[in-house]
């Protein structure tokens, strides 16, 4: 009987108490995509005035979270570099760094504060999980996120519709960091829900609807995909569930049809066909060309920031395109096959903890929202930091370990009490 409930403690997770400052770091994290054009909107301020704010904020937020963990900590620097994943981010950001000295951006001093702003999201992240109560922090950040995606996604549809019918604004808010953001939000969710960490049902239902009102194409065509993935190989989700699931999404799918159709006829017919799937091979092809432009860019790239404003506009509309297109050529083109290693590096240290956990709800999500990256980033990509940001990142590497431990202890419990091997075997999700 003892060994029974110390089995349980072990692979049960309570509801964990909000921590205000973990919240608020991953509100910020999602709330900093409308700064700039709420500022600009509605206080009539220039853009890059909006974009100072979001920076300030950023560092208010990292000194508060430095004066914070002053004091005694449970976990060590040393401690979370133990984490492969941590190690490959950290190299991602010294390399990034370390490009400036040859980079060939428009602005060198907004390339270093774009290049600071990443340094700043890993160190706040780093040193919140360094408290005693990491997981705690992570599901805090995590809520702090959704919460702050839904008042995104309010806004999104309060905003005036723009001429192609998508939401969001092309210049201040567009629609693929909307629709990217919600998809997000909804897998954090998904993860809090398994965790017992609340049902968040209305806001996956409506950061969903969200989504999909979007129309942001890559996106939603990587989010079917890593949905159905997790849909087929989640085993703790019953089977009434999944048939409830698949009859909305049947519904959203047939309730948004009249808007999908007005869609494709001003895609294929007014839209800008540099931002088009055919466009961009456009834009995929000058990138490749710049990878071989000089000897040392197929080995070192051309730097942080050497795309946006770097790069002549595109096509007969002018399109000045953001990145790449395409987050394996973003990285190529930025640091050489150095920057496909250290690509490689992360989320295969990410996918090799995954590989180490048992079949189990955990396992599952992060799988999914891995595919999800990795089919968005066949038409997407990020300008300076990766689609998986460096900060989730982290923290999905601590939740997959944490899980991973969990599962460790409840098997040497079970090595030591075989009369609870039979029960828990038949249920492997409960730890984890």
């Amino acid at each position: 009987m003892g060994a029974e409930i110390a089995l349980t403690e072990t692979a049960e997770f309570k509801r964990a108490a909000v921590r205000g400052l973990s919240f608020a770091v991953g509100f910020f994290f999602s709330f900093r995509l409308c700064i700039v054009l709420l500022s600009t909107r509605l206080l009539g301020i220039e853009p890059s005035t909006g974009s100072a704010l979001t920076f300030s904020l950023d560092l208010i937020l990292f000194g508060l979270v430095c004066f914070d963990s002053t004091g005694a900590n449970q976990r060590t620097l040393g401690s979370m570099l133990q984490l492969p994943a941590v190690r490959w981010v950290l190299l991602f950001l010294a390399f990034s760094g370390a490009s400036l000295l040859w980079t060939e951006s428009a602005s060198l001093l907004n390339s270093i504060a774009y290049w600071f702003g990443l340094v700043v999201d890993v160190g706040s992240v780093l040193l919140i999980l360094r408290s005693g109560s990491a997981i705690d922090d992570c599901y805090s950040m995590l809520k702090g996120f959704i919460w702050s995606s839904c008042f995104l996604a309010l806004i999104a549809w309060m905003m005036p519709v723009a001429s192609d019918l998508r939401l969001g604004d092309e210049q201040f808010f567009p629609t693929n960091e909307i629709a990217n953001t919600c998809a997000f939000a909804i897998f954090f969710a998904q993860y809090l829900t398994r965790q017992d960490q609340g049902k968040w049902s209305f806001a996956k239902f409506f950061l969903v609807v969200t989504l999909v009102r979007s129309l942001s194409k890559a996106t939603l065509v990587a989010f079917l995909v890593s949905e159905s993935l997790l849909l087929i190989m989640d085993r703790s989700m019953r089977r009434r569930t999944k048939v409830v699931l698949l009859t909305s999404a049947i519904v959203l799918i047939f309730a948004f049809w009249g808007l999908f159709e007005a869609y494709y006829d001003v895609y294929t017919t007014a839209g800008n066909q540099a931002e088009t799937f055919t466009g961009r091979t456009a834009i995929w092809l000058y990138a490749l060309a710049g990878v071989t432009a000089r000897p040392w860019n197929l080995w070192i790239g051309h730097g942080f920031d050497s795309w946006w404003k770097v790069v002549p506009p595109f096509g007969s509309e002018m399109f000045e395109a953001r990145h790449a297109e395409n987050e394996l050529l973003q990285q190529l083109y930025a640091y050489g096959a150095v920057g496909v290693v250290l690509l490689a590096g992360i989320y295969g240290s990410l996918y090799r903890q995954l590989r180490k956990l048992q079949l189990c709800p955990t396992r599952v999500l992060f799988l999914s929202l891995l595919t999800y990256i990795m089919v968005r980033g066949l038409a997407e990509a990020g300008p300076f930091d990766l689609l998986l940001p460096l900060w989730s990142i982290i923290v999905i590497s601590l939740l997959i370990e944490q899980a991973r431990t969990s599962q460790q202890e409840a098997s040497e419990i079970q090595a030591h009490h075989p009369s609870s091997r039979a029960e828990n075997s038949q249920n492997p999700s409960v730890i984890c």
